[in-house]
């Protein structure tokens, strides 16, 4: 059977779980050995933050644990991906709280079952690749503006201010914290301000260490043992069910799934785009390759399965799948444990958590507020071209100002009008010199003859291509058209497609005219790529424009890189074979 007809035969494949590949593959008693410790070091780190990211949604803290308990192994057991970790995200706080403030929390409940379905539906229709082409300053934006939210609504807890209600309005809310400034409660900042140090410390000093858990146990040691008059989890919630019901249906009506259509969409959006991420980011760590659609349709029954359980929407956690790699796990069994060990903590440790203080909490999220700001790409991006940076700016201050639906949709409809106005000015009319010919180079795509590459089974993922008479030591390749958001991913799929990486890399960009901050951001990542794997790039015939964008956001000051002007040029500096 050839290349072709497999893809065709297997293409129910791509719907396969990673779980039953691994399986396939061959599981050791000592894999599953390391899938247990990786599993319990992410439960630990994911215990206080579940909590902490339900009570800055404006839920109970247990529906967090449900949600990382339900969701999180689902995620991990119907999922694309070998590594991702799932669970309530700071993503969805912004969305989460407008929903239950608007609807309630059944409204809540119907909006993730919405999306969850919606989920499922993209999966099957193949949607996952489009989701790619998001531009990167909308991401961004809509990122840093939810850190800004978050950071905002945690300032109540963190000085212990007594304010009878918080107003979701960004404008209100800072107005209402400032005028109820005179009720700042020291014992309470002291204890967040010790927490906040505590996470800071570790991870500096020991950054495999829990940093998040030891804080908040230890805040709750002293709040225990100094009986200190400040809120925790049991004097606000009145502690944690150390249970988990049945599955349930709110009452659905037509007037009510019209009502929350919008925030479902938002949901499966936001589910999508983050569990995407979270697999690229773990596919760039391991050298693995996830399946998109089949993670789009896990995303989907897992939200489902939380929504019955009344838990929060769910979708793959960036840092909590970034953890379970760095503690070695070796498939989704990892995620699995990561789960059951949740259900075991909740079920033995409910009424501990009754000392919790939400000052630490406060802290907890302090910090995540500050890494899912992402301070530096942003600012890198504020280097590239104007248009992009009015996405940037424009999706940002819509998110922290009006709403995360609006944002998101005024970011994309910008992106594509600057798109459009850029490929009307990459059109060059102009003579070609009658000795001018332009050499060909040869074909290093993929089987169908372009430098992108879509799921496909396993069996088909490592198959070499042919070397069509170019050196051991080396490849070429030359990329043709304008580099935008759309096609960026492109260049990861170029490095996917070499069979083990070459000593010398020259991508050839005299045939682009134009590039912007999304594929700016990907020759960036292949430059790492290269570097990291002792690989030397060389990038020839760059253009005025892409070389100004690149020259702008710094990117053609990196060591691994060197600059030719043309393929000879390259050539004659290309190293030797060993």
């Amino acid at each position: 059977m050839n290349d072709i007809s497999a893809r065709k035969s297997s293409g129910w494949t791509l719907f396969l779980p990673k779980l039953v590949t691994v399986f396939r593959e061959g599981y050791s008693l000592a894999n599953l050995r390391q899938d247990a410790i990786s599993g319990m070091t992410v439960a630990v780190v994911a215990l206080p933050l579940s909590m902490a990211l339900a009570i800055a949604s404006g839920a109970t803290p247990d529906k967090g644990l449900i949600t990382a308990i339900i969701a999180g192994f689902f995620i991990s057991a119907l999922g694309g991906s070998r590594f991702q970790i799932g669970g309530p995200t700071g993503a969805f706080v912004v969305v989460v709280f407008n929903v239950i403030a608007q609807y309630g929390y059944d409204g809540l409940i119907i909006a993730t079952l919405m999306a969850g379905i919606m989920l499922i539906i993209a999966g099957l229709a193949r949607f996952g690749t489009w989701i790619k082409y998001i531009p990167e300053p909308v991401v961004t934006g809509f990122t840093s503006g939810i850190a800004v939210i978050i950071f905002t609504s945690q300032i109540k807890d963190l000085f212990g201010l007594k304010m009878a209600e918080m107003p979701a309005e960004f404008i209100a809310k800072i107005e209402a914290l400032w005028q109820a400034r005179a009720t700042l409660d020291p014992v309470n900042l002291a204890i967040a301000l010790g927490a906040l140090a505590i996470i800071i410390i570790a991870r500096r000093t020991a950054p495999k260490l829990p940093s998040f858990l030891i804080a908040v146990a230890l805040a709750s040691l002293v709040v225990a043992i100094g009986n200190l008059p400040i809120d925790t989890i049991g004097s606000r919630f009145g502690g944690i069910s150390a249970e988990i019901g049945l599955p349930t249906l709110p009452v659905i009506t037509t007037a009510r799934i019209m009502e929350l259509m919008p925030s479902a969409f938002t949901i499966a959006f936001l589910a999508g785009i983050e569990s995407l991420l979270s697999a690229m980011v773990a596919d760039g760590m391991t050298g693995r390759r996830h399946r998109s659609n089949c993670e789009l349709v896990a995303q989907g029954v897992a939200n489902l399965a939380s929504g019955l359980f009344g838990g929060l929407p769910a979708t793959g956690a960036i840092a909590r799948t970034a953890t379970n790699i760095r503690s070695g796990a070796k498939s989704p069994v990892s995620g699995m444990l990561h789960a059951v060990f949740l259900l075991v903590f909740m079920l033995l440790l409910a009424p501990l958590a009754n000392y919790i203080p939400l000052a630490a909490l406060a802290a907890v999220l302090m910090v995540v507020a500050w890494n899912m700001s992402e301070i530096d790409r942003f600012a890198r991006l504020l280097r590239g071209p104007l248009g992009d940076r009015l996405v940037l700016v424009l999706t940002f201050g819509l998110t922290v100002m009006v709403d995360l639906t609006v944002a998101i949709q005024a970011g994309v409809v910008l992106a594509a009008i600057l798109f459009m106005h850029r490929m009307s000015e990459s059109v060059i009319i102009a003579q070609t010199p009658a000795n001018g010919a332009n050499t060909a180079l040869p074909n290093r795509g993929t089987a169908n003859g372009t430098l992108i590459r879509q799921d496909q089974p396993d069996a088909l993922s490592d198959n070499p291509i042919a070397r069509d008479g170019i050196p051991d030591n080396l490849e070429i390749y030359r990329l043709s058209g304008p580099l935008f958001f759309g096609v960026a991913n492109r260049l990861t799929d170029v490095i996917d497609s070499v069979a083990g990486y070459p000593r010398d890399f020259i991508l050839c960009m005299d045939d682009v005219p134009m590039i912007d901050a999304s594929g700016a951001s990907r020759i960036e990542h292949f430059i790492s790529t290269c570097n990291r794997h002792g690989t030397r790039l060389f990038l020839v015939g760059l253009r005025p424009q892409p070389q100004k964008v690149l020259a702008g956001m710094c990117i053609l000051d990196q060591s691994a890189l060197q600059v030719e002007t043309d393929i000879a040029s390259a050539l004659h500096k290309i190293r030797p074979a060993a």
